[in-house]
Order: structure tokens, then C-alpha cells, then sequence
């Protein structure tokens, strides 16, 4: 079972590293392409945005596989894009691969978390699932850093070819260690969208969508925002991607014991809470090193604890309809993390790096208020908006 567990988490190592790195890798490839450094944050909002929208409809395309084929397929297309985007020698170029890459990402992670569940006991699911979220929380203190040195050091595609091998060696592990697990799924995209119409399920994922957009507003220009602090450092800079990679391995770590101990309804709140505030520190924080540094590890914990809570909270809800509302869940996250490269991009554009925590702040402000209205709502209404749309036949069978 660990092996199982640690090979689906090598698959979100890459592709956590490919999704965050671009924070990084804005300076090296606005320079090298000669684009301004809010048309490189887009990078971001691409590859976001195409995860966002292709999550759903490449679900629906595969609903009859099995999760293992999907997984594969998933691995091959991401390997592919991130080669292209290597090679690139356009910004027009690089813009498209990020589509190709952000395909098989959107494949992959979803039904990687729920091939994690179906294969774990009901009471041991929320450490399973922080597992394969730890892939991602990994590359965000391993991979994010030392990618993000590289392509200051070395060249970006040099970052790239990192990400596009560590793709590889985990589609080979998938393919020879993980089994073939078949979850049941509605074959039509408006059934797949169905549980929408769901308040309860609705505003969760809403709230999610405006939580990503506060965190990643700041965090895809967290150079400009450190600035100060780092001055054109590359090694400070990158000490500060260690010191919140690190800090969210352990939000992870812990996000998966507290879920399972006390429930993830009594936990996201507080994590919201926390992330208004440490979002609304961060021009304060960002003026000296040591500041910054203390700022960069409140920064790692309450996202990361989060991001537990809430997938445990839908496979809670729907066990059965879980592979399809944690698909939402990641096209919510990643229409988050796109509105937070653009949110982000214009405030840096008009207000400069100043205004980049307030807007944060803001927007986790409102998704509070969107999670108290999901928290207030029906568990047996949630739970039949998806029982209508997943087969009979309860149980995963591997």
C-alpha cells in the first residue's frame, strides 16, 4: 500500500513542481523572450486556466478506462509538454505547450487522489490523501527551490527538462507498481457538471476558487513581493521557497492528522482565518530577510492543511462520486491559482508589488464567507446530488 501511495504522490512531485516553478522562473523568461514580467506570470494563468477547463472535459473522455490507463495517459501528455516547452523558442510557443502539459496534469492529479482513497480503509483516508497531496507539497520544498536556482543559475529550460524527467520515471513506477482500479463515473460532461447545481456543493467549490486566487496572487509574484527583502539575490530568494516548501510539507503532514482526527468541517475555517492575515502581513513582512523568512513559514501552513480538509471533506460526502467532485475541486483550485496570475499581474501593472496582500486578503475574505454558507449546508442533500450520477455498484473494484 505505501509503495502504491508514494508512487501516485512521485506523479504530483512533477507535476507540482511545473505548476509552482513558474513563480520562480518569471525574471529568467521574461529576459531570455523579452516579454514584460506580468506577460511571464501569465505562464501561470495559462497553465492554470487550461487545467481549469480541460479537467472536466478530458474526465468525460475517459470515464470508461481504467483510473490506471488514465494515469498513464495523463503522465505521457504532461512528459510531451513540458519537453516542447523546453525547446521552445517563442513565447507564443511556450504559451501552447503550457496547454499540452496542463492536459495531462489535469488528468493525472485528480484520479491519482482518488485511486489513493479507493485503495485505503475509510478511517485511514485522510492520511492517504495527504500522501498524494505530499507529492505536491514536496515539490513545492524540493523541487520549487532547487528549479527555481536552476533556472536562475543555469537557463529555465534547463528547469524544464528537470520536470519532464521526473515525469518519466513516475510514468514508469505507475505503470509497473500501481493496479488497475476502475471507480465509476458519468459518461457525459453535463452529468459530470451536475453536482454544481448543488448549493452546498457550489459555494465550496467557489470558495476554493477565490482562496487559490488570494494565495497565488501573491505567490506568483512573490519575487516582487520580497523584492526588498532579497534584493536581485538569487540564493535569498531561494532560501525563502525552502523555508515555505518545508513549512508546507508539515501543513500537509499535519493537515492529514487533524483531518483525521477531529473532522475537516471543524478545521477549514480556522485555516481561512489564518490566511487572511498572514496575506495582509506580507508587504510589512517582505521588508527585511528575517521578516521574510518568519512570513514565508506562516505562509506554508494554513493552505496546505486546507487542501487536505477539503478533499477529504468531498470523498466524505460522496465516496462513490469522489474521483468526480475531486475533479471539480482541482478545476476550481486551478481557476483560482489563473485568477490569481491575472489578479495578481494587474495590481503589480497598476498599484505595483505593494498592493499584491490586500487584494489576496480580500479575495480569501470573501471565500470565508462562501465556506460558512457550504458549511451550513445539507450533508444528505450533498450526498444525493451525487448518488443520481455514479452506478449502483458501491464498491471501487481493483
Amino acid at each position: 500500500m505505501n509503495s502504491r501511495l508514494i508512487t501516485l504522490a512521485l506523479g504530483t512531485f512533477a507535476i507540482g513542481i511545473d505548476a509552482f516553478v513558474t513563480a520562480g522562473l518569471v525574471t529568467p523568461v521574461s529576459k531570455d523572450l523579452g516579454v514584460s514580467t506580468s506577460a511571464a506570470g501569465q505562464l501561470v494563468t495559462v497553465f492554470a486556466l487550461s487545467y481549469a477547463i480541460l479537467s472536466p472535459v478530458l474526465a468525460t473522455a475517459t470515464a470508461r478506462l481504467s483510473r490506471k490507463r488514465v494515469l498513464l495517459i495523463a503522465l505521457s501528455l504532461f512528459v510531451l509538454g513540458n519537453v516542447v516547452t523546453a525547446l521552445a523558442g517563442a513565447f507564443a510557443l511556450v504559451l501552447a505547450s503550457r496547454v499540452i502539459a496542463a492536459a495531462g496534469a489535469s488528468m493525472y492529479t485528480p484520479n491519482a487522489t482518488a485511486v489513493a482513497a479507493a485503495l485505503t480503509p475509510p478511517e485511514r483516508r485522510g492520511r492517504a490523501i495527504s500522501v498524494v497531496i505530499g507529492g505536491l507539497t514536496v515539490a513545492t520544498a524540493l523541487g520549487v527551490p532547487i528549479g527555481s536556482w536552476i533556472g536562475g543559475a543555469i537557463s529555465w529550460r534547463a528547469t524544464l527538462w528537470l520536470v519532464a524527467v521526473l515525469g518519466a520515471v513516475a510514468l514508469i513506477s505507475v505503470a509497473v507498481i500501481v493496479p488497475a482500479v476502475h471507480l465509476p463515473a458519468p459518461a457525459r460532461l453535463r452529468d459530470r457538471l451536475m453536482p454544481l447545481r448543488d448549493r452546498t456543493i457550489a459555494t465550496g467549490l467557489l470558495h476554493a476558487v477565490l482562496l487559490f486566487g488570494g494565495m497565488f496572487t501573491v505567490y506568483t509574484y512573490l519575487a516582487a513581493a520580497m523584492h526588498p527583502a532579497t534584493g536581485d539575490s538569487t540564493t535569498r530568494f531561494t532560501i525563502l521557497l525552502w523555508v515555505y516548501g518545508f513549512t508546507a510539507v508539515v501543513g500537509s503532514t499535519l493537515g492529514g492528522r487533524l483531518v483525521d482526527r477531529l473532522g475537516s468541517r471543524k478545521i477549514m475555517p480556522f485555516t481561512l482565518i489564518g490566511a487572511i492575515i498572514v496575506l495582509a502581513l506580507v508587504q510589512a513582512s517582505g521588508q527585511h530577510f528575517p521578516t521574510a523568512i518568519a512570513w514565508c513559514i506562516a505562509f506554508g501552513i494554513p493552505g496546505w492543511i486546507w487542501a487536505v480538509a477539503q478533499q477529504h471533506r468531498l470523498v466524505e460526502l460522496s465516496p462513490q462520486g469522489s474521483p468526480l467532485l475531486l475533479g471539480l475541486n482541482a478545476s476550481a483550485q486551478y481557476f483560482g491559482i489563473a485568477l490569481g496570475g491575472a489578479a495578481g499581474g494587474l495590481g503589480v501593472q497598476w498599484w505595483g508589488a505593494g498592493s499584491l496582500g490586500w487584494i489576496g486578503a480580500g479575495l480569501v475574505v470573501v471565500s470565508f464567507g462562501l465556506l460558512t454558507l457550504s458549511l451550513r449546508g445539507s450533508a444528505r442533500g450533498t450526498a444525493s446530488a451525487t448518488a443520481d450520477i455514479a452506478p449502483k455498484s458501491a464498491e471501487a473494484t481493483v
